[in-house]
């Protein structure tokens, strides 16, 4: 009688040995095949979708219009153009959503050579994100600039006045590493290379080039 008890708990019990290793094997397999989905980013790994602060430094040479002369300042007594070589600094937020982002930047530039003293702006920017990790885009905003004393020594601006206040409208394109073959060399960075050009109020124009940094 104890045996024929006994012999159906045996069995239970081998059954079970056998089949817990197979449901934990099966479970390590769930969990092993499970994968989570990456998020989405651009080609040179930052950001698809969300907030992109940088900094930047750039240079070039801004040409005014005899047109820019006016109220605000005295013509150059030579008759000539005001001109000038910057060095400028910038900072801004980009907001890439999928292809295409919007953002804004704030500038400031020093005169190093020629009439201009000081120059800096805002402005609002908006383009398509191109190639590897570039962008090409588009920009408007107002822009401040002070010139300096012209070619005889006589101040520039009028009395009274500090600076010339104008819209600004540009066009631009950024590079990152890999779209001109650095990734090797600087690898995923966060590193562009910027050419620009602006206008302010279409009576000037202002190449410029640097570098950006993204974060």
């Amino acid at each position: 009688m104890r045996k024929t008890f006994l012999a159906p708990l045996s069995a239970v019990a081998a059954t079970l040995a056998f089949a817990v290793p197979g449901v934990a094997m099966a479970q390590d397999t769930t969990e092993t095949a499970t994968t989570y989905e990456a998020e989405p980013t651009a080609p040179d790994g930052t950001k698809a979708f969300g907030i992109e602060p940088y900094i930047g430094i750039q240079g070039g040479h801004a040409m005014f219009d005899r047109d820019t002369t006016g109220s605000d300042i005295y013509p150059k007594a030579n008759g000539g153009k005001y001109s000038g070589t910057l060095v400028e600094g910038v900072a801004g937020v980009n907001v890439p959503l999928g292809p295409v982002f919007v953002g804004v930047e704030g500038s400031v530039a020093k005169g190093v050579a020629g009439d201009i003293n000081w120059q800096y702006g805002v402005a609002g920017r908006a383009g398509v994100r191109a190639g590897e990790s570039g962008m090409i885009y588009g920009k408007y905003g107002r822009e401040w600039v002070t010139f300096d004393r012209d070619n005889v020594g006589r101040p520039a601006m009028k009395p009274g006045e500090k600076s010339i206040g104008n819209p600004v409208y540009g066009v631009g394109v950024e590079v990152g590493p890999k779209d001109i073959g650095l990734g090797g060399v600087t690898g995923n960075s966060g590193i562009r290379l910027r050419l620009e050009a602006n206008t302010t109020d279409f009576n000037s124009i202002r190449p410029m080039g640097g570098v950006v940094m993204h974060f």
